[in-house]
């Protein structure tokens, strides 16, 4: 199918060769509709090499040192030419036709600004993945949840999301994005680092009226980590970066409400860790607190300009009951 939407995929990479000899097979072959491109973020591994040798079409945007995946793209997206993109992740795994639902979504729909195909497990083809599922949202106290996951539980794939739908946030693994308004925006908060930074743009595209969608008609694999991947430096950047973005996107009025809240909340989430004998989670999320604290009135200048908002979409109740009344319904 031939598309007027001129696309690029970017596939941000650090010390990855390996994944990328597994997938970029499949994702050469299967995405003839769009122009490839691969963000170095300072690999010391063959992956530049490799790519050159292999895949000459595709072109490479070397960065001088890692700086993380909101870093990584702010500087390599400013070499696209496309106007429509898609971030995907270098463990993802597309299937034929993946491109074409999500095509001719931009085309027929003018307000659509972000998007992502449903997300499934590749080690599980038959349920979604941890990281995106079926389209992402925040519960009353800012916590992510998807269609297909909520928390640690994950749903089996029958086809109950093969819709196109209005979400909060689209998933960084299979990220499609208008560069205009990527940029327009000011792209990826650099001091997320890393994780969550989609969400916050995603809130920021929700506070000036833009569209977020879940294309429900394709699909791509994602290898991942999901909730087991509990490094101590997942852990921190997941800490931090809530706290962070609850800050800079709430208004005051909720602010005051949900913040005491997620630390109080955190509080026990250390205290789990510590009584688990995991010191280096404990000492993640203290270390996560600090950094927060450390950078609040960068966080307060972040907050200027931020105009009354509707509150994020959200069933009104805790992510621990929302989990308890998805897994008391469950089949399984």
């Amino acid at each position: 199918m031939s598309s007027s939407i001129n696309l690029a995929i970017v596939i941000l990479n650090f010390n990855g060769c390996h994944l990328i000899k597994e997938y970029f097979p499949d994702l050469i072959s299967n995405s003839f509709e769009a122009k490839i491109y691969l963000i170095d973020n300072g690999s010391s591994d063959d992956s530049i090499k490799w790519v050159e040798k292999h895949y000459g079409s595709v072109k490479i945007i070397p960065l001088n040192h890692n700086m993380g995946y909101a870093g990584g793209y702010n500087q390599g997206l400013r070499e696209v030419r496309e106007p429509l993109l898609c971030l995907l992740n270098n463990d993802v795994k597309v299937p034929k036709n993946w491109l074409v639902p999500i095509l001719k979504a931009f085309e027929t729909d003018p307000k659509l600004t972000a998007a992502q195909p449903l997300i499934l497990d590749l080690k599980k083809p038959n349920y979604f993945e941890y990281a995106g599922a079926a389209g992402g949202f925040l519960d009353f106290f800012g916590v992510p949840y998807c269609k297909g996951r909520i928390l640690n539980y994950v749903e089996e794939n029958f086809n109950q999301y093969n819709v196109t739908k209005s979400n909060f946030w689209a998933s960084g693994a299979c990220f499609f994005i208008q560069k205009k308004y990527f940029f327009e925006l000011g792209g990826f908060d650099e001091d997320f680092f890393s994780y969550q930074e989609e969400i916050d743009l995603c809130w920021r595209l929700n506070r000036a009226g833009h569209q977020i969608k879940t294309i429900g008609s394709t699909h791509v694999y994602h290898l991942g980590g999901g909730s087991s991947s509990k490094s101590s430096n997942k852990v921190f950047y997941d800490h931090r970066n809530s706290l962070m973005m609850l800050f800079k996107n709430l208004s005051l009025k909720n602010l005051v409400v949900v913040l005491p809240v997620r630390l109080f909340m955190d509080f026990f989430f250390g205290l789990a860790y510590l009584f688990q004998m995991k010191f280096s989670l404990f000492g993640a999320i203290v270390m996560s607190h600090y950094e927060f604290y450390r950078n609040i009135n960068t966080l307060y200048k972040k907050r200027r300009g931020l105009k009354k908002f509707p509150y994020f979409k959200h069933y009104k109740a805790f992510s621990v009951i929302l989990l308890y009344l998805k897994i008391s319904n469950s089949k399984t």
